[in-house]
């Protein structure tokens, strides 16, 4: 028989430092074009224990078992492959015949790395240019790429498409609009295409397909828009082997495949490949996603989400059906298409993310993977669970139980449980592998992942339903979620907590102003006062709110936590990166200051090297074991002996 102890106090194997390592993270997969036999397989990889580096990693994928020693890294420090453009980067690097290119963080320049190692600038240091979603084409020995330009007078960057000589020398492609993405080379070198979009449009919300043809000596024809469909999203264009467009959008509500309706000519419109109820595309957030795409043999892979499971396939191009692989995986990103197979970015309920080949030659095996869990811990198993909330919509979310193989809870208590609010808000929850979510489900807490309205994966009406109501319906689904289990009698509603980051961190500071749910809440990087936001925050989000909430000034001082600050009355835990260019500091401070000055319980730990997101490992611990002992104390939960030293000011024990 286990031991009794109250939630919240259980000991646990899984600790800090195993949330930190899970911090390292896969991105940008791609193949060396030149190099298939065998194929060699690129990636970028974070580092936390490296305060968040990125390093490139490069594995030849032969047929033999795989090793992971076999992965070497290609970049030393202060090196860092990591693009600033629109703040979140990706795409940072392209890779051809050996030869790497690459966005290095500290000066934003490209740099090139020979096969045999050695390192040259290629575009000039801390000029006011970023660059991002590398791609290299073959056919004149140079790149293209988005680029960002920072006007020394600090209005706003503008945005093009251009092609960089490996000298350095630039040459405008397009730059007719807010912003440019994913461009992509037909095989042949004679076609490029991109997507566009303006104020105060998203990717997500409304964008355009354009196309510009190449001359044999490299000369770019003026561009022209091949689709512009209304109030409909388009995402990842990709080339078939033969040259045909293929590019997701969400006209039916549902993120489909698209193609030309004539191959190679994309000004007869598009025709519908899948018509299925899932979502084959995500939000645009960052550069170089990819969820589908086209093997050696010309078979047409894809990832795709329903109901917050994704599936890794097939697609049938005669009839569009879409047929999953029979996979223990239920989260898949990163996809690249091999030789004769595919490689993607897998994960599990019980298994971390990892890069996993599929090939219909060899047998399927993980070539990489981040460090797991002790494997004598018992995991928490997420349960899709849905419910009713404000004006009878449906919201969604997975629910986490406290889960312990070595200690269990007296038969008459009901565990606190924490709300966790994801971040975008166009973001959405996975089934993926969480440390951070074990670590408190291991020792005694209930968790729901709320997969509030306006979150990805349940179509483009689900999306769309927070627009205008950002700080309203977000805050009725974690409220009607957490009534809902409390009505199952799976919590304590007494014990509800609430925690998120950056749009997360906003909603948090919503519940626990406008509401009186949760008994306490952190708010990592989250926004308190709208309208300081649309003066200070980066180009990319700053027409963000005319979708979400309007610009009326009036709306916007009412969905303010700031405020109202005199309606928040629980004690509130703030984190922040004091490099922050999303969410600056100062939204932390202000909501800080105003609860202080009230009396009210409020604990603030900053981080000075960090930015939007916390990347350190150092300080990933230090944050989440911030978190338990702000919880721990606020709850008043008993014999926990492990908890870190957190200055809670005006905390009395009996509060």
């Amino acid at each position: 028989m286990k031991p009794l102890r109250v939630y919240g106090s259980w000991p646990s194997a899984i600790h800090a430092g195993h949330v930190a390592a899970a911090g390292r993270k896969f991105a940008d997969m791609q193949i060396d074009p030149v190099r298939l036999a065998p194929t060699v397989l690129y990636w970028a990889e974070s580092c936390p224990e490296e305060a968040g580096r990125n390093t490139i990693m490069r594995l030849v994928l032969d047929d033999g078992p795989a090793e992971t020693a076999g992965a070497e890294s290609l970049l030393d420090a202060p090196y860092s492959a990591r693009s600033a453009v629109h703040e979140y980067g990706g795409g940072a690097f392209t890779v051809h015949d050996d030869t790497l290119w690459f966005v290095n963080s500290a000066d934003q320049a490209i740099w090139q790395r020979s096969p045999e190692g050695m390192l040259t600038e290629v575009t000039p240091s801390n000029d006011g240019l970023r660059f991002a979603d590398l791609q290299y084409d073959a056919n004149h020995a140079r790149l293209i790429a988005v680029v960002e330009t920072l006007p020394e007078d600090g209005s706003e960057p503008t945005a093009s498409i251009e092609t960089i000589s490996l000298s350095g020398q630039r040459s405008v492609v397009a730059s007719d609009h807010d912003f440019l993405a994913s461009p992509r080379l037909s095989p042949d070198g004679r076609r490029l295409v991109w997507l566009a979009w303006n104020h105060p449009d998203m990717p997500w919300d409304v964008c355009e397909l354009w196309q510009a043809e190449l001359a044999d000596d490299g000369r770019i024809e003026p561009p022209q828009c091949v689709w512009a469909p209304d109030d409909a999203s388009l995402f990842s264009p990709v080339f078939d082997p033969a040259g045909r467009l293929h590019v997701v959008c969400d006209v039916d509500n549902w993120w489909n495949i698209y193609r030309e309706t004539n191959p190679g000519d994309s000004s007869n419109g598009f025709e519908q490949l899948t018509a299925e109820r899932c979502e084959f595309g995500l939000p645009q957030w960052v550069f170089g996603q990819q969820t589908y795409g086209f093997d050696g043999a010309g078979r047409l892979w894809a990832l795709c989400t329903h109901d917050g499971i994704w599936s890794l396939g097939e697609v049938d191009p005669n009839t569009g059906t879409f047929r999953a692989e029979r996979q223990a995986c239920s989260f898949f990103e990163q996809l690249v298409p091999l030789p004769t197979g595919v490689a993607v970015v897998a994960a599990s309920a019980a298994e971390p993310k990892h890069i996993r080949v599929l090939d219909r030659q060899v047998a399927h095996r993980t070539v990489r993977q981040v460090d797991g869990l002790p494997a004598v811990t018992a995991l928490a198993k997420p349960e899709p669970m849905s419910w009713t909330t404000g004006g009878d919509a449906v919201a969604y979310g997975l629910y986490y139980p406290p889960t312990s193989d070595a200690y269990a809870a007296p038969g008459d208590e009901r565990p606190p449980l924490i709300l966790k609010c994801h971040g975008g808000p166009t973001g959405a929850t996975s089934t993926a592998l969480d440390a951070r979510i074990q670590y408190w489900t291991s020792r005694g807490y209930a968790l729901l992942d709320v997969n509030y309205r306006g979150s990805t994966g349940y179509g483009r009406d689900y999306r769309m339903q927070l627009r205008g109501a950002w700080g309203v319906a977000d805050v009725e689904d974690c409220v009607s979620g957490a009534a809902a289990l409390a009505e199952q009698g799976k919590i304590d509603s007494k014990r509800v907590l609430i925690s998120g980051s950056s749009a997360g961190g906003y909603t948090v500071l919503c519940v626990l102003t406008f509401t009186d749910i949760a008994a306490a809440g952190a708010s990592y990087y989250g926004i308190g006062d709208l309208r300081a936001l649309l003066a200070s925050t980066h180009k990319f989000e700053s027409r963000y709110l005319d979708r979400l909430i309007g610009d009326d000034a009036d709306v916007l001082a009412d969905r303010s936590p700031l405020m109202h600050a005199d309606r928040l009355s629980c004690p509130v835990l703030f984190l922040q990166g004091m490099q922050d260019k999303v969410v600056p500091p100062d939204q932390a401070q202000a909501m800080v200051d105003a609860l202080s000055e009230r009396g009210i319980p409020v604990a603030y730990v900053c981080f000075e090297t960090e930015r939007h997101g916390f990347r350190d490992a150092g300080n990933i611990v230090t944050a989440i074991e911030s978190e338990r002992a702000f919880f721990t104390k606020v709850l008043g939960i008993p014999e926990v002996d492990d908890l870190i030293d957190l200055p809670v000011e005006h905390f009395e024990p009996d509060d």
